[in-house]
């Protein structure tokens, strides 16, 4: 899955040199993050509008539309995570009322989907990591803080200052003892 700034994603696969799906044509706001979900039937796209877009994978059509889209945060979505088989998706971004962090239900109406937002990072939420054995999110912010995030009970249990510059990279080790960031600096 190939995403580009002028916000086409395309999905290719491994012996083929030509492109099997066009999601989004160039044009579009700049794609932010792509994921596909844990089973690999479905995949997200984030941008620099706010918006996230959920396709099927196994799509016949070449130039397919997405089976969900909605604008999570008021600026951009920059990123987002898988939680629950695809069901419940966690995004980090920038909305103008600082809930930049949240949890939606993707099997519910737009207009009900928002589970929670979590106010939180000044200037917006750059990454996410979803650790799942823990049912933890940890985020970084453009200030540098990281937060961690109970989602079963909705909320922050720590926040820090990690770095004096944006968190732009997040890494957790497989039995989620630790993780490791990286920032603009």
């Amino acid at each position: 899955l190939t995403g580009a700034q002028d916000g086409s994603v395309r999905m290719f696969e491994w012996t083929r040199p030509q492109q099997l799906v066009c999601f989004r044509q160039a044009g579009n706001a700049r794609v932010t993050r792509m994921y596909f979900n844990s089973q690999g039937n479905k995949c997200g796209v984030a941008d620099g509008e706010g918006f996230l877009s959920i396709w099927q994978v196994n799509q016949t059509t070449s130039n397919p539309k997405p089976y969900l889209s909605w604008q999570c945060h008021s600026k951009t979505t920059s990123d987002f995570a898988f939680i629950t088989s695809s069901s419940l998706v966690a995004t980090s971004g920038q909305s103008n009322d600082n809930r930049n962090v949240c949890l939606w239900d993707t099997l519910v109406s737009s207009g009900n989907s928002l589970i929670h937002a979590f106010t939180c990072h000044d200037h917006g939420a750059t990454v996410l990591q979803y650790a799942p054995k823990h049912q933890l999110l940890i985020s970084g912010g453009r200030k540098g803080y990281i937060c961690i995030f109970d989602i079963r009970q909705r909320q922050i249990l720590s926040s820090f200052h990690a770095h004096e510059s944006a968190v732009k990279a997040l890494a957790l080790d497989p039995s989620e003892d630790y993780f490791v960031t990286g920032s603009a600096e």
